[in-house]
């Protein structure tokens, strides 16, 4: 993997631990009126991630912390501030018709207990409880990579955007961006062209469009791919909203192309997610005398792998077309492994195995684990289940 720093393996051991809560305890979805109660302190001002974390961790259920006393909420870990907007905003309040009103919409909700919620994201630092969605969340399944950029891209970065999206989207790849103007807009609609699959993850609610220009490509890819956000509807596009979107991107995505970038820009904030998220990152070089190119040609200085054309990606995953890809036995996937992915082997044997156990039995650290790991994935050697297990295929 290209272009991880020390920081990466100390966030994604924390992450490991914090999805593991769910998943060890048996935890694989959630019922109606939780999910309903769970909606209702979400739309509540002033209540985003965190403290939705800190309810569910402080009261086992949100349906518990909204039919709570105002004592008992008082002698809780919650700010005050927080503590009164429950008070005032559950007088009256009817989560069951909130979320009715909601499916009517047809906006569709997963959190971090469903079945269906991205392992990707899930193994991150800190992620969305809970997200709204239109499409075929089944996609965020398979292989995404990010392509993202800046919003005034030069004509040559637009090229490059629609270019990159429309191959990988043609190799099988998933395009992941964020649906604002220039780059992400091309990558999508490049994706779109190839007849593939795309992700836009949104920096305002689900049911905003932004930039307006773009709502019939975000009803297109709705229909064939996923929009998705992790603020609830009706947020308006806030500046603050983005980095947040621009985490969320990343987290879904083994790593981010990044076309073009200046000097201070969402594109390298996304790239210092990734980073902190074990993700590889790619960068495009552009001319040194161009300001979209000094984010990039900065990256590449960094240590990011300098991308010219779609094999330079295809060649760090090892990649192949799915429908091209030939068969081969077990053996002869096992020949020529690396070292450390003949001591994976070795500790799997025929039995799943959890990856603190793969990490005592190899003696890796999280960071070079988590990478072997998912080059024998992707070699089809191993197989991911929930829950951070492995098995050998």
């Amino acid at each position: 993997m290209v272009f991880m720093l020390s920081i990466a393996v100390e966030v994604f051991s924390s992450c490991i631990n914090l999805t593991n809560i769910f998943m060890v305890n048996g935890v694989v979805g959630m019922d109606k009126t939780e999910l309903a109660t769970l909606y209702f302190f979400h739309t509540l001002k002033g209540i985003g991630n965190r403290t939705l974390w800190k309810i569910k961790e402080e009261w086992g259920s949100f349906q518990k912390c909204f039919e709570a006393d105002s004592i008992s909420l008082h002698q809780s870990s919650l700010s005050v501030p927080i503590i009164d907007t429950i008070i005032d905003g559950r007088r009256g309040a009817n989560p069951a018709e909130l979320l009715e009103k909601l499916q009517d919409e047809d906006i569709k909700i997963c959190c971090v207990e469903d079945d269906d919620y991205p392992q990707l994201l899930g193994s991150t630092f800190d992620p969305p409880y809970i997200f709204y969605y239109h499409g075929n969340i089944e996609i965020l399944k398979d292989f995404c990579i990010a392509i993202v950029g800046s919003r005034t891209a030069s004509t040559y970065g637009k090229g490059q955007a629609r270019r990159f999206g429309n191959e990988l989207a043609n190799q099988g790849m998933v395009v992941v961006s964020g649906m604002a103007r220039g780059i992400d807009t091309e990558a999508h609609r490049g994706a779109l062209d190839a007849g593939g699959r795309t992700v836009a993850v949104l920096g305002s609610g689900i049911d905003v469009v932004y930039p307006p220009e773009n709502l019939k490509l975000y009803t297109s890819i709705g229909e064939s791919g996923l929009v998705l956000s992790e603020f609830p509807p009706h947020t308006h596009p806030e500046a603050g909203n983005f980095p947040v979107r621009n985490r969320t991107i990343s987290g879904l995505c083994r790593g981010v192309l990044v076309v073009e970038a200046q000097k201070k820009s969402g594109a390298l904030i996304t790239a210092d997610f990734a980073l902190e998220q074990g993700r590889d990152v790619f960068a495009i070089p552009g001319p040194i005398n161009s300001k979209n190119s000094v984010g990039t040609n900065f990256l590449i200085k960094q240590g990011a792998c300098l991308v010219s054309g779609i094999d330079d990606i295809l060649a760090e995953y090892g990649w192949n077309n799915k429908n091209n890809l030939p068969q081969v036995s077990q053996g002869e996937l096992l020949f020529g492994l690396e070292a450390e992915e003949l001591l994976v082997v070795e500790a799997l044997g025929h039995e799943e195995k959890h990856f603190d156990i793969l990490m005592g039995s190899t003696g890796l650290s999280t960071g070079v684990l988590s990478t072997v790991l998912l080059k024998m994935e992707l070699k089809g050697i191993i197989q991911a289940l929930p829950g951070n297990y492995y098995v050998k295929i």
